[in-house]
């Protein structure tokens, strides 16, 4: 089919059936935060709503050639494979990544109702509205629009609507679990396009990060006598800045990030600090710093943990040759035979991204990009998304884009704009058609 027929064909957003759509899909997203384990999402909620949508258009019902594919690894937590089949075999391009679950909302700390859409202008409110259910309600219309008008494409349009993105301590549920499956394998013929990102632009690429832990511990004393405690607040203070300091010689910003543009290099640093309490003059006997490691691509995950775990150990034995505070602040009492020391613990990491610029699926969305949205302006960030290396990993063309509003991200009152979305379909149709020739 011609570009300017096929464009013709799938037109523009339909806007009373995006926001009817997505009105329903906030509605449930009070059911679908995902904070394991106090709240478990059940994405069957939202599936129920993109079912309601495609199924009149699918095989299932024969009311058209979507073929609809509901898969559940867990009760209540399904995904949703929806292919529009093309008449070349091997010619294939998939939306991926739109997910159905939603980080939490507290109502009282918003301005308007989390969990019900409300719309002010261009603005459409609302937990999951940029992150990711509004995503979810556009690649179902697009996916619409191609079961009722019925184009005839080279490609074989693949839609994949995931669970469980936002947690990874609960696996087996999304994503992860249908690549183990080899359900998108096929995928691998052409480009797959990651939509969960914001801003319009092509985002190529992400940071990878480390969760780690930094128990320290002294001896508890009087803060009167303080040459007969090992103060584990000066012992933490000192020793993660030594850390910092070989982590920073050992992982130093990348030429790489430069022609991927990146706003930071990597970093190691703390963002949170914890003690057993006690008096004000009390020298408690142990302390906890934690925080992350935001690496970018070009770097390995697993290297940097062992790095840092050399530096731990390293200190340890050397504990005596850090810097201290003051003429009795040290870190070991021989008399005592007692030495401060450092126990260092990691969470799950995640891996970074960097996309392939070399790939066509890159070249057009760049492209649908300028026509649609005036320029383009790709970017990455050492912000993190879950599961997209191990696509790439596992032989996936992988570029992410998305429509929402960065600023939104998990943020309290949450919204995306009508007019971006609208754009969003024009990106997607301009994919479609580029790829057919």
């Amino acid at each position: 089919m011609a570009s300017s027929d096929m464009k013709q064909k799938l037109g523009a957003l339909d806007k009373e059936s995006f926001v009817s759509l997505l009105t329903k899909l906030i509605g449930e997203s009070i059911f679908v935060q995902n904070n394991p384990m106090e709240l478990i999402p059940v994405e069957d909620k939202v599936v129920k709503h993109v079912l309601d949508v495609l199924l009149p258009y699918s095989t299932t019902t024969g009311g058209g050639p979507l073929i609809v594919n509901h898969v559940a690894y867990f009760p209540g937590r399904g995904n949703i494979i929806v292919e529009y089949p093309g008449t070349e075999p091997g010619k294939i391009l998939s939306f991926v990544g739109m997910h159905m679950d939603v980080v939490t909302a507290n109502p009282s700390d918003w301005e308007f109702d989390p969990f019900s859409l409300s719309i002010d202008g261009d603005k459409l409110r609302g937990r999951g509205t940029t992150d990711c259910l509004g995503h979810v309600a556009l690649v179902t219309e697009l996916m619409k629009k191609l079961g009722e008008t019925k184009p005839k494409l080279k490609s074989t349009v693949v839609a994949v609507f995931i669970a469980n993105e936002e947690n990874s301590s609960i696996t087996g549920v999304g994503v992860d679990a249908l690549v183990k499956d080899k359900l998108l394998d096929k995928l691998k013929n052409g480009p797959l396009f990651w939509i969960d990102t914001a801003d319009k632009q092509p985002c190529i690429g992400t940071g990878g990060m480390i969760p780690w832990k930094l128990h320290v511990t002294g001896k508890l004393f009087h803060s009167g006598l303080a040459h007969k405690a090992i103060n584990p607040l000066e012992l933490a203070m000192e020793a993660l800045k030594e850390i910092q300091q070989r982590f920073y010689k050992d992982f130093p910003p990348h030429p790489q990030e430069q022609v991927y543009g990146f706003a930071t290099p990597s970093t190691m640093k703390p963002t949170q600090w914890s003690y057993p309490g006690g008096g004000i003059n009390q020298i408690p006997a142990e302390c906890t710093i934690s925080g992350d490691v935001r690496l970018t691509p070009f770097y390995n995950v697993k290297d940097a943990m062992q790095k840092l775990q050399q530096y731990v150990d390293d200190i340890n034995k050397n504990i005596e040759k850090l810097d201290s505070r003051g003429p009795v602040s040290k870190y070991v009492l021989p008399d005592e035979n007692l030495r401060g020391s450092l126990t260092l613990t990691f969470n799950e990491p995640m891996s970074g991204v960097a996309c392939n610029l070399d790939s066509r699926g890159f070249h057009v969305l760049c492209k649908a990009t300028e026509d649609v949205v005036g320029h383009v302006k790709p970017y990455s960030i050492t912000g993190s998304l879950p599961l997209i290396r191990e696509l790439q990993d596992e032989g996936f063309d992988v570029q992410t884009s998305g429509y929402g509003i960065m600023a939104t991200y998990h943020a309290k009152n949450e919204y995306c704009l009508l007019s971006d979305m609208r754009q969003g379909y024009d990106v997607f149709v301009s994919i479609i058609s580029q790829l057919e020739d």
